[in-house]
């Protein structure tokens, strides 16, 4: 089978994209009717509320914040409809105000673009409706239209397509044109300046990779001290072992000496083994994150409940960011809470993946210190959010939301000379 031709192909895919937006867009405009029907009501109850504030002094700063709040709840209803529909995504940090104008000028706007696509619409469904009518009952008419010099003859089922195709493309014009305006006004009125949000994601990006790269060289050192007080001794203390064995000059004694080598070179293996553990599970790779993180359960030194649904497999990233989350977590669970068992949940949707661990300990935890901070820093390099509540007295909730958005699981970002 021959591909289309690349103009072609470009076309297709060009005129692919511009339909499916133009029908988000369709959409968008009858999603927002809520909104606009429910505009008139809260100008209404606002305007009750800041009346009833200014005859009674002492309630005006709480009519103020009560006004304030239903203009916030209803304006971020009309933004996440932009925001599904017609592609803008507006990070309003706008006055109540501005809040309360943006409402007061869609209303016409949404209202009359509202009326005009829903009539275009109901008239083209009408007359599609009359056209396939008059086609399958056969009862369509001639048609003379004469202009001077000019005489057509057509039929009310070529005139009825006719107009259908006209109202179709002026429902689209009508439609691009009326998002357009949304999100104009949107931005003029409640975005952000687009060079402004630049600079913060380059922030945003700046501290989260300092941070990975804190994360990353912390590790390393805590690495080389197992290495250096776990490994390194149980090496020296072997190869002493072995050194006496060979100048021993009794047999007997050389064979107790090469007996104990010999209990820790199986010692020095466990310990080699739990290094390479803590950097990296083999387990992880070779089974998945659910059955590294009932090893890492399995492996703390409290009860731990493991509650985690088979999900679809994560980017190779994320379910390692996930994994030491999980472990770090379990260990300082361990270590500081005093609690009697661990709870570790585990949650994955389309969208993203949850983590919670709870104990029932001491409560307490100091989001600032630093294992939490750690913790934190692993996290903010997806562009996740980390939450810890740590009451006096417990529980203690620690969550981890990594967002996943359209990544392909098989993604591997992984690189040797970044240890987790």
């Amino acid at each position: 089978m021959s591909k289309a031709p690349e103009p072609l192909a470009h076309l297709l895919r060009h005129t692919t994209e511009r339909w499916g937006r133009r029908r988000r867009e369709y959409v968008g405009v009858f999603a927002g009717l809520p909104v606009s029907l429910l505009t008139p009501l809260w100008a209404l109850a606002c305007g009750t509320v800041l009346l009833a504030g200014t005859l009674h002094p002492p309630s005006r700063t709480r009519s103020r914040e009560t006004a304030a709040l239903w203009t916030h709840r209803l304006n971020e209803r009309d933004l996440e409809r932009l925001s599904r529909w017609t592609g803008i995504t507006v990070r309003s940090e706008a006055s109540a105000r501005r809040r309360a104008l943006h409402l007061l000028l869609r209303l016409p706007l949404h209202l009359v673009s509202f009326y005009a696509v829903f009539a275009w619409t109901g008239l083209a469904v009408l007359l599609t409706a009359g056209t396939l009518w008059q086609t399958v009952t056969g009862s369509r008419s001639e048609v003379h239209l004469t202009w001077p010099g000019v005489q057509i003859l057509s039929t009310t089922t070529s005139i009825g397509a006719g107009l259908i195709l006209g109202l179709m493309v002026l429902t689209w014009f009508t439609t691009a044109l009326v998002a357009a305006a949304e999100r104009g006004l949107a931005r003029a009125l409640l975005g952000l300046d687009t060079e402004i949000l630049l600079h913060r994601r380059i922030d945003e990006l700046t501290r989260t990779r300092a941070g990975a790269v804190q994360a990353v060289d912390e590790e390393r050192r805590r690495i080389e001290r197992d290495l250096h007080d776990g490994v390194q001794q149980q090496v020296v203390a072997l190869a002493m072992l072995l050194g006496r064995a060979q100048r021993a000059q009794d047999p007997q004694r050389s064979r107790e000496l090469v007996r104990q080598a010999h209990t820790e070179s199986r010692i020095l293996l466990d310990e080699l083994r739990e290094v390479a553990w803590r950097v990296y599970p083999a387990t992880l790779d070779a089974l998945g994150l659910e059955a590294a993180l009932a090893e890492a359960a399995g492996r703390s030194p409290l009860p731990v409940t493991l509650r985690a649904e088979p999900s679809r497999p994560l980017p190779d990233d994320v379910a390692t960011a996930v994994y030491f989350v999980a472990r770090e977590a379990l260990t300082n669970a361990a270590k500081h809470s005093g609690a009697d068992g661990i709870i570790l949940d585990l949650n994955t949707t389309e969208e993203r993946v949850e983590l919670v661990v709870s104990d029932d300990g001491r409560g307490g935890a100091d989001p600032e210190g630093g294992g939490l901070t750690g913790l934190a820093r692993r996290v903010a390099a997806f562009d996740g959010v980390l939450t810890v509540d740590s009451p006096p007295g417990g529980p203690t909730t620690v969550r981890a939301v990594l967002p996943l958005g359209h990544r392909d699981p098989s993604t591997r970002t992984r690189s040797s000379t970044c240890v987790w």
